[in-house]
C-alpha cells in the first residue's frame, strides 16, 4: 500500500539542480526579440521532422540555441503546444514516448544523443553521471543543508529547495527538544501548482468533480435580498481595529453601525416572518447590539463574525473520491491540526513530544512514508476558502524518527511526495529572484512578459522531448509504474537543463519591462541581487527597484515611519526569540496563542502567514511597546510584502475574494493615510540583524535596563547599524 522501501527516499540519479550556471544574455539581441514568434518554431519543427523520419534509436532533438535565436515562422502558441501537453493531464512528451514504443524494435545501432559525451554510450553512462556531479560541484547550493539542525531552536534553520514547489522556494528544518531525543521536522508551504503531483503520490482516492445532492450551509434568501450580512460585517470590521488600539469609534463606524441597525430592524418589523427568517434577523440584531455596546464602552476586540447560515439541500458540483491509484503512499484524511509545541520559559527551547497537536478548521492528510518517517499535508483542494482556515492551505510537515542527524534525509524524502528534493543552486535562485520581482513590481502584464513565460515553458518542453527520444531504448519494455516514474524524472531533469536558457529569456523580458537596455545591463546594475538575504533567522529575496535606488522611496516616506505595536508577549520576551513572527510561524515556534491581535480572523483571511506593520507620521515621542522603522526602505526592499490602506485582516492576495486596493508599490504605500492601513511581510522580520527597528519604545527605565542586560548577556551591541543604547528609548 505504499512505496516504503529503502530506495524510495534516495536522491534522484539525475540531479534536480541546474546543470550549468545561468548564461549571460547574448550581446546584440534586440529587446523585442522576446516577442518574435519564431523563437522556438524552427527547433520544434526541425525536431518533429527528424523524429518522424528517423528510427526510434536515431531520433534526437537538437538543443535550442543558448541565445534563443530563430527567425520568425509559425505561431509560437502552436510551437509551445507541440512541445506541451498532448492530452489533458498527460505530461509533455508522453505521447512521443508511446509512439516510439509502438514502433518495431530499431536496428542495433548507436543512438545519436547530443547530451552524451560519447556516441556509443547509453543514456545513463558513468561519464554522464560524472559530468553531472562535476557540474553540481561547480554550482553549490545557496543554503547548505545541515546534518542536524540545532536542537530546541525556536526558529530552526531556513533552507532553499530547488525548483518551484515551495512558496519562495523556502523550507525550515526544526529540531524540537523532546525527552526521547530531538524531533526533527521539515516545514514548508507547497505552491498550489505543485499540489497535483504531491497528491498523486498518496493512496487516497483522487478527487474528481461531480454533481451531487448535498446538505450545505447557505445564507437565507431574505438575508441576501437585504444584504444584512454585508452591512453587519462592515460595521464589525470598522469597529474592530479601533478596539485593537483602544481608540474611540470613528464617524464612519457610527454610520455603518446605524445603517446595519436600521436594515436589521426593518426586517424584524416585517409582518409574517418565518421562524427561519426571524432567527436570522435576531442573530444580526444581537451582533448589532454587541457593536453598540462596544462603541459605548470599548473593551476587548470582537470575536470573528460569520454570516448567518442554515442547512439546505441543493445540487452542488464538488470534489468526490475517484479510483485510488496503485503503488502509492498510505494516507489518511482527517481533521486539520498543527504541531502543538511549547516554548520553554526556562531554557528558551522549542519543545514538542512528537504527538501533541492542536485542532484547526479544515482537512489534512496524514501520510506514512515508511521506516518510521511520516508527513502531514494540508491541501488547497478540499479546504473551502470561505469556511476553512486559508493560511494553512499548502502547509507540509515531514517528520523524521526520534533522534538527531536527519537534516539531509528530510530533504531527500521529498522525492516520495513527487517534490524536488535538492537544495537550490545559484541558477535556480536567479529564476526565483526574477519571478518574485515580476510579482513585486507588478510586471506580469507588461508587454512581452506573457510571451516570455510561454517561451520558457516551450524551452522546458523541448528538453523533455529530447530526453525521451534519446532514451527510448532504455524506456522500451518498462512496466507502466516504472515508466511513469522515469517520465517524472525526465521532466525534472528537463526543467534543470533548460533553466539557464529560461533564466536568460525571463531576465531579458524583465529588463525590457523595467527600462534597462538588456538583460546583461540589468544583471550588471546596482541592486540586482539574485541571491537571498540571510538576516539572522529569515531568508528573504530583494526587489531591485528599491535596492538599486532607495533615494526616491526615502523621499516619499519623509517624515513617516513603519511601526508595529507589540501585543501580549511583551518586548523583553519578543527579543528572546529575536524575531517578529507571523501567527503561523509562532505556532511552529511554540509561542502561546492570543499574543497577537485578531489571530483567528487572520487565519481565515490568510494574514496569519504575515506580520503586520502600519505607516504613520513619525513623532519624536511614541507610546510604549512600539517598534519603529524610521527608514522604511530597510524593509521595503524585500519582495514578499503587500499592503492595504485600511484594516482588512491582512487578506491574502491569493484569496479568491481579495479586497480591492491591495498594492505592492512602495510609492503608493507612502500615500496611505487611513489609521487602519496595514503592510504584510511574509513569515516575519529579523529584529536583530539588518532589518532591526531603529527605535524600540520601552514602557519604563526598568524594562529598558532589562533589555540592555539581555543584549549584553548575548553579546549584542548593535541593532542594525545603531548601538543598542540608541535604539532603546523610553516612551
Amino acid at each position: 500500500m505504499g512505496t516504503n522501501g529503502k530506495t524510495t527516499h534516495s536522491a534522484y540519479g539525475i540531479s534536480p539542480t541546474a546543470l550549468a550556471p545561468a548564461l549571460a544574455p547574448p550581446s546584440g539581441v534586440p529587446a523585442d526579440a522576446l516577442t518574435e514568434p519564431g523563437l522556438l518554431d524552427n527547433a520544434v519543427e526541425e525536431t518533429a521532422a527528424e523524429a518522424a523520419a528517423a528510427p526510434a534509436a536515431e531520433a534526437g532533438l537538437a538543443a535550442p540555441e543558448a541565445d534563443g535565436g530563430g527567425d520568425g515562422g509559425t505561431d509560437l502558441e502552436g510551437a509551445n503546444a507541440a512541445a506541451g501537453e498532448t492530452d489533458e493531464g498527460e505530461p509533455a512528451g508522453l505521447s512521443d514516448l508511446e509512439q516510439l514504443l509502438e514502433e518495431p524494435d530499431p536496428p542495433e545501432q548507436e543512438a545519436a544523443s547530443p547530451d552524451l559525451g560519447e556516441e556509443s554510450a547509453p543514456a545513463e553512462t558513468a561519464a554522464e553521471m560524472g559530468t553531472q556531479e562535476a557540474e553540481d560541484h561547480q554550482d553549490p547550493p545557496l543554503t547548505p543543508v545541515p546534518d542536524a539542525p540545532p536542537a530546541g531552536s525556536p526558529t530552526g534553520v531556513p533552507i532553499l529547495v530547488g525548483g518551484a514547489d515551495f512558496v519562495n522556494a523556502q523550507a525550515t528544518l526544526m529540531a524540537y527538544a523532546a525527552p526521547d531525543g530531538p524531533r526533527e521536522v521539515l516545514l514548508a508551504h507547497v505552491n498550489e501548482e505543485s499540489e497535483s503531483r504531491l497528491l498523486e503520490s498518496l493512496a487516497v482516492p483522487q478527487m474528481v468533480e461531480a454533481e451531487v445532492e448535498e446538505t450545505v450551509q447557505a445564507r437565507v434568501p431574505l438575508d441576501e435580498q437585504h444584504q444584512l450580512a454585508e452591512k453587519v460585517t462592515a460595521a464589525t470590521s470598522s469597529l474592530q481595529h479601533k478596539l485593537d488600539y483602544g481608540l474611540p469609534a470613528s464617524q464612519s463606524t457610527l454610520e455603518k453601525h446605524q445603517e446595519a441597525a436600521k436594515a436589521v430592524q426593518a426586517v424584524l418589523d416585517t409582518p409574517g416572518l418565518s421562524e427561519q427568517d426571524q432567527a436570522m434577523a435576531q442573530y444580526y440584531k444581537d451582533q448589532v447590539d454587541l457593536i453598540g455596546a462596544k462603541i459605548a464602552s470599548g473593551g476587548a476586540p470582537l470575536p470573528h463574525f460569520f454570516p448567518y447560515t442554515t442547512e439546505t439541500t441543493q445540487m452542488v458540483v464538488k470534489q468526490v473520491p475517484g479510483p485510488a491509484p496503485e503503488d502509492t503512499l498510505a494516507a489518511q484524511q482527517r481533521q486539520a491540526s498543527r504541531i502543538n509545541a511549547e516554548l520553554s520559559a526556562e531554557s528558551g527551547d522549542a519543545c514538542w513530544d512528537g504527538q501533541a497537536r492542536s485542532s484547526a478548521n479544515g482537512t489534512e492528510y496524514a501520510i506514512d512514508l515508511g521506516e518510521g518517517w511520516s508527513a502531514v499535508y494540508r491541501p488547497y483542494s478540499g479546504n473551502d476558502v470561505s469556511t476553512t482556515e486559508f493560511s494553512m492551505r499548502g502547509q507540509l510537515e515531514v517528520h523524521a524518527p526520534p533522534g538527531a542527524g536527519h537534516g539531509k534525509e528530510l530533504v531527500g524524502r521529498l522525492e516520495q511526495l513527487n517534490l524536488i528534493n535538492k537544495p537550490m543552486t545559484a541558477a535556480e535562485g536567479e529564476w526565483t529572484y526574477l519571478t518574485n520581482n515580476v510579482t513585486a513590481q507588478d510586471l506580469r502584464d507588461a508587454p512581452g512578459m506573457a510571451q516570455a513565460f510561454a517561451t520558457t515553458q516551450g524551452l522546458e518542453d523541448m528538453h523533455v522531448q529530447e530526453l525521451i527520444q534519446s532514451r527510448a531504448d532504455s524506456l522500451i519494455g518498462l512496466d507502466g509504474d516504472t515508466l511513469h516514474q522515469e517520465v517524472k524524472r525526465i521532466h525534472l531533469e528537463a526543467a534543470h537543463r533548460s533553466l539557464p536558457q529560461r533564466v536568460q529569456v525571463l531576465r531579458e523580458a524583465v529588463a525590457v519591462a523595467t527600462g534597462h537596455g538588456s538583460g546583461q545591463q540589468l544583471a550588471a546594475s546596482p541592486g540586482y541581487q539574485p541571491t537571498p538575504n540571510l538576516s539572522g533567522r529569515w531568508l528573504t529575496w530583494s526587489r531591485f527597484d528599491v535596492a538599486h535606488n532607495p533615494a526616491p522611496f526615502q523621499k516619499a516616506f519623509a517624515g513617516k515611519a513603519l511601526f508595529h505595536d507589540v501585543g501580549g508577549l511583551g518586548i523583553a520576551d519578543l527579543f528572546k526569540t529575536g524575531v517578529l513572527a507571523s501567527t503561523e510561524r509562532r505556532a511552529t515556534m511554540g509561542i502561546q496563542t492570543e499574543v497577537g491581535m485578531s489571530e483567528q480572523s487572520d487565519k481565515y483571511s490568510g494574514g496569519a502567514n504575515s506580520v503586520f506593520l502600519r505607516i504613520s507620521h513619525s513623532p519624536a515621542h511614541l507610546g510604549a511597546g512600539r517598534l519603529v522603522w524610521d527608514d522604511p526602505s530597510v524593509l521595503l526592499r524585500r519582495s514578499d510584502y503587500y499592503a492595504y490602506d485600511e484594516d482588512n485582516y491582512g487578506i491574502s492576495p491569493g484569496k479568491a475574494k481579495a479586497l480591492h486596493g491591495m498594492t505592492r508599490d512602495p510609492l503608493q504605500i507612502a500615500q496611505h493615510h487611513h489609521s487602519g492601513n496595514e503592510i504584510m511581510f511574509r513569515d516575519g522580520i529579523d529584529l536583530l540583524g539588518a532589518e532591526a527597528p531603529s527605535r524600540i519604545m520601552c514602557s519604563a527605565a526598568s524594562e529598558r535596563d532589562k533589555l540592555l542586560a539581555q543584549f549584553a548577556d548575548r553579546g549584542i551591541t548593535h541593532l542594525g547599524s545603531r548601538p543598542v543604547e540608541e535604539v532603546l528609548r523610553l516612551a
